[in-house]
């Protein structure tokens, strides 16, 4: 792990030109600009939208603010964690020539794909904090710990990406695998709807790490309270041990990389 981080910090120059280069790529000759970064965000709002007004009618409760704001409030980490697993898991066999050709350290593909969506993210999110301005959400001491949930995610979606990178170079349907799990993914993770509705199933959804996490940026940011802290460590900790396994795991594999790819 310290090995590295000691060879990103190296080649730090590297690892922004690729991040640039996935940046400029993306919005190069693009009509919508820098509207991609919401789009994505857009179409998953608008999705919980719906599902929220289906629920609302048959529950026959009217369809309130606070959940058009929890929808945007966790559908937006939900797109940049979904974003990096998509892009990371394809960065090693979109790049065959330098993989081969060039020595560097390898990890820097998945690890720039991850930063190159921090920048779709931060657009994103200033938008998001214009819309809850616009809606009242007000704010207090507990968005403090929105920094931090939002670190554990990112390590966590830097760990699989890196891990399925890795994969992906060795078994190429791993990418389909992939986008196969991230599809329905979201029917068993809470951005649309809250885990408390399900009652005895609540701890099971739980499970999955990035649960906790939405859940806290929903205490944090609308329900203005501090999140579940027991849970928050153990998303933290699923994060923390994905990433040092998987930077083991890709450290061991990448001697074959070259004539695999």
């Amino acid at each position: 792990m310290l090995q590295s981080i000691r060879s990103l910090v190296e080649y730090r120059d590297l690892l922004l030109m690729l991040t640039w280069r996935d940046i400029r790529i993306k919005y190069k000759q693009s009509v919508m600009g820098f509207l991609w970064a919401i789009f994505m965000p857009i179409i998953i709002v608008a999705a919980g939208i719906m599902v929220k007004i289906a629920f609302s009618y048959v529950s026959k409760q009217p369809l309130q603010t606070e959940h058009i704001v929890t929808i945007a409030v966790k559908s937006l980490p939900w797109a940049f964690f979904v974003a990096c697993l998509r892009f990371s898991s394809n960065s090693l066999i979109s790049n065959p020539n330098l993989v081969t050709k060039i020595y560097f350290p390898r990890i820097i593909f998945p690890v720039s794909a991850v930063i190159s969506q921090l920048f779709d993210f931060v657009i994103a999110s200033s938008v998001l904090l214009v819309i809850l301005a616009f809606l009242k959400v007000g704010a207090s001491l507990q968005l403090l710990w929105v920094p931090l949930l939002i670190l554990i995610l990112l390590f966590l979606a830097l760990g699989m990406g890196i891990l399925f990178s890795a994969a992906n170079l060795f078994f190429r349907d791993v990418k389909y695998l992939v986008e196969v799990i991230l599809t329905f993914a979201i029917f068993f993770t809470p951005v649309f709807y809250e885990v408390e509705m399900f009652d005895k199933w609540s701890t099971l959804l739980l499970v999955n790490p990035v649960a906790p996490l939405l859940e806290g940026l929903r205490a944090c940011v609308v329900l203005h309270q501090a999140p579940d802290l027991m849970w928050i460590a153990y998303s933290g900790g699923v994060a923390v041990v994905t990433l040092l396994v998987s930077v083991w795991s890709f450290a061991r594999l990448e001697p074959l990389f070259a004539e695999s790819i």
